[in-house]
């Protein structure tokens, strides 16, 4: 099944993702045009005398003066700023992107009509020599991508206009470097996603002359291995090499060929199948691939790089799209609650909204997720640091909507659950599609609601997805049932023309286990997961309807591959840390975790609150969700005895 994603017809609703996205818009439009664009100035000499810190201060870290990747912070500014401007329609953003282009543009004239980079094509030249430069390509890299995305979503035909002529300026670079060359080149430092990005641009304009950039920047010491379904990513670092993959990912999209397929198929065989992940979704220790089946020795404070929790979620965005498979959602939404949301954009503040006392509020990215016992965030700062996953942050909160529905044809996909409303068009006819989580709180002021239904925290999550088709059109609703699913889904329609669609060839896909339950009175219906992992419901869909899927969700212990004695656990995909600096010894079933851990301040006015705390044990403790964490000290994993002293 080849799946599309519905990426510029999603808008995302009022939930977690959303204040995390908009936090981002926040920040993007905080941060000043002539700090974004100095390292651009510089190297095109239109600086003048501004030589010193102008007020608001310059940026620090990575992206200071004299850093050799200034200005990469930049390309990735402008990469968000186009994704978030197709969404919202905020001109605000599009304006500011906007100029920044044009003096790009302005610069990239001023240095001979090609180069328009804020670092000095010396240090490219440099490396055909062997000497050693900060990742220039890589800084390439970053800035064309930003332009690319200008192009594509926020309509900006100058982009493109400065991708051509970067083109043409990497093209006679390439032209007379060797193979080996090349490759000691890759050896020596990272190039990001340059393959990739010359695929993007073969896709759009057919050009020769990026086909050829595209098969240049391939990297035969990775892939030749890949192909021979070698491990050689143990101790590699690991986000040099993903958007390497983009590249042949891409590559496979613009020119059929199969052998890029097997090499991506292979690296996410080795990265991630034969590589348990940790609880987190992550696989990665100081940026580098573990062993396989090794992590006990690999929990540390350097767990989880952002970077690659971003792209192995676009990577597994590529493979879903092509196969349909579940697993690579499931993968998706693990390190999209207990990475993305986990490691981006904390702010710290009460649910009354005063700051909480004696810390700093805020936070813009963790550049790790540690998973060691005792383990403490160390959060980046808005203008001081611009780490790489300083720059990834800001791309992957303007993302969320691009993983949660894809069409093939007929049938439409919901993946991940969260609130978002889509656009369609199936045969001509338009339709709207509209998810949302129910409210199981219920306004505590209100009798004879869900609050009082509801007596103590639901042991699920209970999710209502619209359908508004103007015209009869037939197709197929094809929702995930994720993999921590503790019992069959629950799914009921509502709405009108109910009736008239029930007698018009509706089926429900499921197998043969599956059964009405005594509610079917009231229009529920049970269904047992399919072997390939979805409920796919099929009607004439005419005017409104609304169905509701409730997925019975619980506690799931997550051993280290090497010790499965030591476990973490998740409440559905949520991956709980404990509020200790000590990974305690615990006594309980590890099968029946809800044995020794319960539910913690379990209410809050109209909301339910997500802690556990343990119980029967020498030494009890909270736990909270990692995505909950601002800068607690916690410990994720923790042995399990069933025999108490």
């Amino acid at each position: 099944m080849q799946l599309n994603a519905l990426i510029r017809q999603t808008r995302l609703l009022p939930s977690e993702y959303r204040l995390k996205r908009d936090r981002d818009l926040a920040y993007l439009m905080e941060l000043k045009e002539e700090n974004l664009l100095f390292p651009y100035y510089t190297e095109a000499g239109l600086n003048g005398r501004l030589n010193y810190r102008p007020e608001p201060w310059l940026h620090g870290g990575w992206d200071s003066p004299l850093s050799q990747i200034r200005g990469t912070f930049t390309g990735h500014w402008l990469s968000a700023a186009a994704r978030l401007y197709q969404e919202t329609g905020d001109i605000r953003l599009k304006a500011k992107a906007d100029y920044i282009v044009a003096e790009i543009a302005r610069c990239q004239e001023a240095n001979g009509g090609e180069w328009a980079f804020p670092i000095p094509e010396k240090y490219l030249q440099g490396l055909k020599l062997g000497r050693h430069f900060w990742a220039p390509q890589y800084v390439c890299h970053k800035v064309m991508m930003g332009l690319l995305d200008m192009y594509q979503y926020a309509d900006n035909r100058q982009a493109l206009q400065i991708l051509e002529g970067c083109a043409a300026w990497f093209s006679r670079f390439a032209a007379d470097i060797s193979r080996e060359t090349m490759d000691d080149m890759m050896d020596l430092e990272e190039t990001g996603g340059l393959m990739e990005l010359w695929a993007d641009l073969y896709g759009i304009t057919r050009s020769r002359q990026h086909l050829e950039l595209m098969r240049k920047y391939e990297r035969p010491r990775l892939t030749g291995p890949l192909l021979e379904g070698r491990d050689i990513l143990t101790n590699m670092h690991a986000n040099a090499t993903i958007p390497e993959i983009h590249g042949c990912a891409r590559a496979y999209e613009v020119t059929g060929e199969e052998r890029y397929l097997r090499i991506v198929e292979s690296y996410w065989r080795l990265a991630v199948d034969d590589r348990m992940p940790f609880a987190t979704g992550g696989q990665t220790d100081a940026e580098t691939w573990a062993p396989p089946g090794k992590q006990a020795a690999r929990l540390s404070d350097m767990n989880q790089e952002h970077c690659v929790v971003y792209n192995m979620i676009r990577l597994a965005d590529y493979l879903y799209r092509w196969t349909g498979e579940k697993k690579y959602q499931d993968y998706i939404e693990l390190n999209l609650v207990n990475g993305l949301l986990a490691q981006g954009f904390w702010e710290a503040r009460a649910l009354d909204g005063a700051l909480e006392p004696h810390v700093p509020d805020s936070g813009i990215v963790c550049y790790y997720l540690p998973l060691a016992p005792g383990s403490v965030k160390k959060w980046g700062r808005k203008t001081e640091d611009f780490w790489c996953c300083h720059c990834t942050a800001v791309q992957a909160n303007a993302r969320y909507r691009e993983w949660i529905w894809y069409q093939s044809g007929a049938v439409i996909s919901a993946e991940q659950f969260i609130p978002s409303e889509t656009e369609a068009e199936i045969d001509g006819k338009k339709l709207l599609l509209r998810m949302e989580d129910c409210d199981l709180g219920g306004n505590y002021l209100r009798y004879h609601d869900v609050a009082g239904e509801i007596m103590i925290r639901p042991a699920f999550r209970r999710i209502q997805i619209t359908v508004s088709a103007p015209e009869p059109t037939a197709f197929t609703l094809r929702l995930r049932l994720p993999w921590w699913l503790k019992g069959r889904a629950v799914v009921s329609f509502q709405g009108e023309n109910q009736g008239e669609n029930s007698s018009q060839g509706e089926n429900f896909s499921r197998n043969e286990n599956s059964s009405q339950d005594e509610n079917s009175s009231q229009g529920k219906k049970i269904f047992s997961p399919e072997e390939n992992g979805y409920l796919q419901i099929t009607r004439l869909w005419s005017g409104t309807q609304q169905l509701i899927l409730e997925l019975p969700k619980g506690l799931t212990c997550w051993p280290l591959a090497d010790e499965p004695d030591t476990v973490a656990f998740l409440d559905g995909p949520v991956l709980l840390a404990g509020l200790t600096e000590h990974a305690h010894m615990l006594y309980g079933n590890r099968n029946r975790p809800e044995s020794f851990l319960a539910p913690d301040h379990e209410r809050e006015w109209e909301a339910w609150k997500e802690g556990f705390r343990t119980v029967g044990q020498q030494e009890n403790f909270r736990l909270l969700p990692i995505k909950n964490i601002g800068r607690e000290c916690y410990t994720v994993y923790f042995p399990v005895n069933t025999v108490c002293p």
